[in-house]
């Protein structure tokens, strides 16, 4: 597992919620009134989502809250305090909040292909995943900075606190990015991820996925989440899915195979729309 990339410009600031890389992932919680989640320190696995312990709160609309006990990780890293908004007008430092981030210069093709970084072919699947981004009525959002990052096919991510016993590989890093086009469309081509131990519960794996970063306007704008794919058996058990309650948000969360994506001979393609708010948003790690 490893930590998000620094912010580089963005969406809303992610106040906490999924695993983003070797143990500072941080997470969200479930539904008032289902069954008692598996006491801390406890080796029970979820059988099912949602069907194994589900921690007490009340959640925003479309979030669960933040003291989901199966993942047990969240326990001291989400907050507990109110966020604070900063006024622009009361604060004249605020201006930098609206500076500069990327131009279209700083982003390059090489960028969004994720096997084409190094000097040799990455081992794996070649994948090509691919959306578009679009806003609560269904308009493109453009120019939007999209980064991903990932483990390879291993299940090993290429950072130093990430101590699985997996391969590296020195031909994947598991980093890009790249801006939406006119029509709010992102692309990559990549390695499809492999799953990996964390440490949450007995035997416990996450399944493979991979993390995506949207950027606004300005640096604390920014928007964190997980892609995942379809028929992965391990959907099933992974308690950072399950905290997020609504089955159809948790859909809106694995990718569809897309035939139309896949390039012959050369890489399977999986579609994944993302919309940014109102009730259709895709789940992020806000939280809020």
């Amino acid at each position: 597992m490893t930590p998000s990339p620094a912010p580089l410009g963005g969406f809303t600031a992610p106040d906490a919620t999924v695993d983003t890389g070797p143990g500072i992932g941080p997470a969200a919680a479930p539904d008032p009134g289902a069954a008692a989640a598996p006491e801390p320190g406890s080796d029970a696995a979820p059988d099912t989502v949602g069907e194994r312990g589900r921690a007490v709160g009340a959640a925003m609309p479309g979030h669960p809250v933040r003291d989901y006990a199966p993942y047990r990780g969240n326990g001291l890293r989400h907050p507990r305090q109110p966020l604070v908004e900063i006024d622009g007008l009361a604060d004249p430092e605020a201006v930098e909040l609206s500076g500069p981030v990327f131009g279209v210069t700083d982003v390059t093709d090489l960028d969004a292909d994720l096997t084409r970084q190094h000097a040799g072919e990455p081992l794996g699947e070649r994948i090509t995943v691919s959306g578009r981004v679009l806003d609560r009525t269904g308009r493109p959002v453009r120019g939007q900075l999209v980064e991903i990052w990932q483990a390879n096919a291993a299940g090993r991510y290429a950072h130093h606190r990430d101590q699985h016993r997996a391969p590296l590989d020195p031909h994947f890093t598991g980093a890009g990015r790249c801006l939406t086009d006119d029509t709010g469309r992102y692309s990559f081509t990549t390695i499809k991820p492999g799953a990996y131990p964390w440490g949450n519960h007995h035997n416990a794996w996450r399944p493979a996925h991979i993390h995506f970063s949207f950027f606004g306007s300005a640096f604390t704008q920014r928007l964190v989440t997980q892609m995942y794919f379809p028929g992965d058996p391990l959907l099933a058990y992974d308690p950072i899915l399950a905290s997020v309650t609504a089955p159809e948000a948790r859909t809106r969360l694995v990718a569809a195979y897309d035939p139309e994506l896949s390039r012959p001979d050369w890489s399977l393609g999986y579609r994944w729309d993302v919309i940014l708010d109102g009730p259709s948003a895709t789940w992020t790690e806000e939280g809020r």
